[in-house]
C-alpha cells in the first residue's frame, strides 16, 4: 500500500464530519425501486470499455452496460471504511470474473464521490482495483443517489429493453466476498437450494 495513505484515516475523520452534516434532496435508491438516471463517461481505457460492453465516446447510462446484473459501489478515497472493505471488493470482482457462468452476466463499477480522477486512480492503485471507478468530484451523482454515506452498495437487475430494478442496497462494507456474493445472487433471484455451501464453490448458474 502507498505509504502516503497512512494519513487518510485522519483526513477521513474530517471528511465524515462534514459528510454527515449534509441533507439529501433525493431519497437513496431502495429495494424494489428504480435507479435514478445518471450519466457516466465512457471509459478511455479499452479494457474497461470492453468489460462494460461499451463503444465510442461520450456518456452512458447504467442500463447500457452489457450485463444482467450490475453492482454499484459508492466509495471515497478518504473514507476509512472504504479502505477496510476494498480488498474484499477486489476479491468479489475476481470471483465473478473467474466464474465462467457469472463473468458475462455480472459487472461491478465504482463511483468515487467527491474524488477527482487523480484521487480515483490513487485508490485503485493502493488496492490494485481492476474494475472501473468513475470520479464524481463535484458530488453531482452523489446528490442524485440521495447523498448516501460510504461505502454503499446498490445491486441492479436488468430486465431487458432498458427496464431495471434495484434488488439490494447496503450501507457499510463486508469482510468476506463469498458470503456477500451469495447474498447478491439470492437477491437476483437464485433459489436457496441452488446456492453453494462452500465459499470456494461459486461455479453456479443464475437460472432459476
Amino acid at each position: 500500500m502507498n505509504k502516503n495513505l497512512i494519513f487518510l484515516p485522519f483526513i477521513g475523520f474530517i471528511f465524515l464530519m462534514v459528510f454527515n452534516l449534509t441533507w439529501a434532496d433525493n431519497p437513496p435508491p431502495e429495494k424494489g425501486g428504480k435507479l435514478p438516471a445518471i450519466n457516466l463517461p465512457i471509459p478511455k481505457n479499452p479494457n474497461e470499455r470492453q468489460y462494460l460492453g461499451l463503444k465510442g465516446k461520450g456518456y452512458f447510462k447504467i442500463n447500457q452496460i452489457k450485463a444482467e446484473a450490475v453492482i454499484i459501489t459508492i466509495l471515497n478515497l478518504y473514507c476509512p471504511s472504504c479502505h477496510s472493505t476494498a480488498p474484499a471488493i477486489n476479491e468479489l470482482y475476481h470471483r465473478i470474473e473467474n466464474n465462467p457462468d457469472l463473468q458475462s452476466r455480472m459487472k461491478l463499477i465504482g463511483i468515487g464521490v467527491g474524488n477527482s480522477p487523480y484521487e480515483v486512480e490513487a485508490l485503485k492503485e493502493a488496492y490494485n482495483l481492476s474494475f472501473p471507478i468513475f470520479p464524481d468530484k463535484d458530488f453531482n451523482i452523489h446528490k442524485i443517489l440521495g447523498e448516501v454515506r460510504t461505502p454503499f452498495f446498490i445491486a441492479v437487475k436488468m430486465n431487458g429493453d432498458g427496464a431495471h430494478e434495484v434488488v439490494h442496497t447496503q450501507l457499510g462494507g463486508f469482510n468476506e466476498a463469498g458470503p456477500f456474493l451469495i447474498q447478491l445472487l439470492e437477491a437476483y433471484g437464485l433459489k436457496q437450494k441452488d446456492l453453494p455451501r462452500e465459499r470456494e464453490d461459486l461455479g453456479i448458474s443464475m437460472n432459476n
